[in-house]
């Protein structure tokens, strides 16, 4: 502090006293700092996504040669049904992820981007998909409804169509 005229003492700053505000200011934000990483440990970003399965009902909702678009509009899925069974198509065309959709009096599916086309099935037989659509994993709950994993995806190239979930055998008997 200096004396000025009249008798009042002025603040004058010096070096030392302005690095040792710094060096103060410095330790409260590492402080502020260690606080708010404590904070976000304690409540993570967490992303919550719906659930990959779903109950589709029990097998006598669908007819014996249908394609069902029950759940399309929400899941993206048909469920088909023939004589011997079950299985469900992912509804995402394997060109660029278009919906296809279902021409019960062409029997096919048609992509209406850019003209694929697959059979009941899911093979493709026509325009620029490079491969079938994919089957996900079909089975039956404990309480006899279908169920539907969209987690779990069959791929008929990699000889998927005939493993254990890609196909639910059913001929009406519980």
């Amino acid at each position: 502090m200096a004396e000025v005229e009249g008798g009042s003492t002025e603040h004058i700053w010096t070096r030392r006293s302005f690095l040792g505000i710094g060096g103060w200011l410095a330790i409260l934000a590492s402080l502020w700092a260690g606080v708010v990483a404590l904070v976000t440990l304690l409540f993570p970003r967490v992303l919550f996504e719906p659930p990959t399965s779903f109950k589709a009902g029990p097998p006598s909702d669908y007819a014996v040669g249908e394609v069902s678009e029950r759940f399309l509009q929400d899941q993206r899925v048909w469920i088909v049904r023939d004589p011997a069974g079950f299985y469900a198509l992912l509804a995402v065309c394997t060109h660029l992820g278009c919906t296809p959709r279902w021409l019960a009096p062409e029997d096919k599916f048609k992509c209406p981007c850019h003209g694929s086309g697959f059979r009941r099935d899911g093979t493709n037989f026509e325009g620029p998909a490079p491969r079938p659509l994919e089957r996900l994993k079909i089975a039956r709950a404990d309480d006899g409804q279908i169920v539907i994993d969209k987690a779990v995806r069959f791929r008929k190239e990699l000889g998927d169509w005939s493993k254990p979930g890609a196909f639910l055998h059913y001929t009406g008997a519980a």
